[in-house]
């Protein structure tokens, strides 16, 4: 009997380990993910310190929602709800809408972990900066990772994961986010776009793709950048025809300029927070990429972060640290007198 229970419980292990292998594709920060709200509802750590931490975190979190996303919404809606969009309009408008999906939803799930830290719990990050992606399949486990850890549990492994065939591993890993499209909500251009990542991530996995890089390869980057672009068009798009009228106005050719609708309704201030976003995203993303590589990448070197990432290995000051706080609290401030001000703060995921 021990002998046998010896040999279910290594039985048990290889399919353990066989389950966290198949999750390649959606693969979080596992020590993360283990953290149990359970247990730290019964014992947690209280201090000061965490308290600031977490009021930081929350204050970045609003700053993110209100400045950035709500500034840069007018724009995608009124460019997504046009009848004639231009090639210029809609690539210009999509830019908007990816920013605006990222800013919001990560802005809220800082607020989330920020009110965590200010009582004690520690939540798993759900954002690591997913615009720095070179694959679809690094994407997965850099963008919404509560969402695609619960994929990978629930439906992945569940439906088989790699244990099967080849073609049963793509097969799962198809439906898994087709299913993942409709949990969105009950429209045909959310099966779409869940359609189009799966499709996606079944190619990397037929190909190979190494889904945690060390190094940026501006090529694949650019590819799978283009890649979630086009695949955000059919999940912000109301409804088919609104989808085919952008992918037509993108992939036109036409005219290299913004429509008289686009720029009557384009201020200075959404051109200034548009280039400011992509500035602050591409600088963090870097700086993340190379300082905290996703599981299985060789972490790089100090020297090489301190010369790709403008000092990352190097600590920050007293001074540098206090001087950000400053400069939150201020923007901060501004946030809350501009929601004050605005009449209406659009919440992209209210619906989810």
């Amino acid at each position: 009997p021990r002998q046998s229970a010896a040999a279910d419980t290594q039985a048990s292990e290889q399919v353990a380990r066989r389950s966290r292998q198949a999750s390649a594709a959606f693969d979080p920060d596992e020590e993360l993910t283990r953290i149990l709200i359970d247990q730290q509802l019964k014992q947690r750590t209280h201090s000061m310190e965490l308290f600031s931490l977490g009021a930081c975190r929350f204050m970045l979190g609003f700053v993110k929602k209100v400045l950035i996303a709500d500034s840069l919404a007018p724009m995608g809606t009124v460019i997504l709800g046009s009848s004639e969009p231009q090639m210029v309009d809609a690539w210009f408008g999509m830019l908007i809408c990816l920013l605006q999906l990222y800013f919001d939803f990560s802005g809220y799930s800082d607020m989330a972990i920020g009110l965590g830290l200010m009582m004690g719990f520690r939540f798993m990050e759900n954002f690591r900066q997913p615009y720095v992606s070179q694959s679809i399949t690094e994407f997965w486990r850099r963008w919404h990772i509560s969402l695609s850890t619960w994929l990978r549990d629930y439906l992945y492994i569940s439906l088989g994961g790699n244990r099967g065939s080849t073609f049963q591993t793509y097969r799962n890993l198809f439906l898994t986010m087709l299913l993942g499209g409709l949990w969105h909500g009950a429209n045909i251009t959310y099966v779409i776009w869940g359609a189009w990542h799966g499709m996606w991530l079944a190619i990397e996995r037929a190909f190979g793709v190494d889904a945690a890089p060390r190094r940026i390869n501006p090529l694949k980057w650019a590819f799978t950048f283009l890649l979630v672009v086009v695949g955000w068009v059919i999940f912000r798009a109301e409804n088919l025809d609104v989808a085919w009228r952008m992918y037509a106005a993108m992939f036109s050719f036409g005219d290299w300029r913004l429509s008289e609708l686009g720029a009557a309704q384009l201020t200075s201030l959404q051109v200034y927070t548009l280039l400011l976003a992509y500035a602050v995203m591409a600088w963090f993303g870097i700086r993340q990429f190379y300082a905290e590589p996703l599981d299985g990448a060789p972490r790089a070197s100090a020297v090489e972060r301190q010369g790709l990432v403008g000092g990352a290995a190097v600590a920050v000051p007293v001074y540098g640290v206090l001087l950000g706080r400053v400069l939150l609290l201020l923007l901060f401030v501004a946030s809350i007198l501009k929601l004050s001000a605005q009449s209406f703060s659009p919440f992209l995921y209210f619906q989810f």
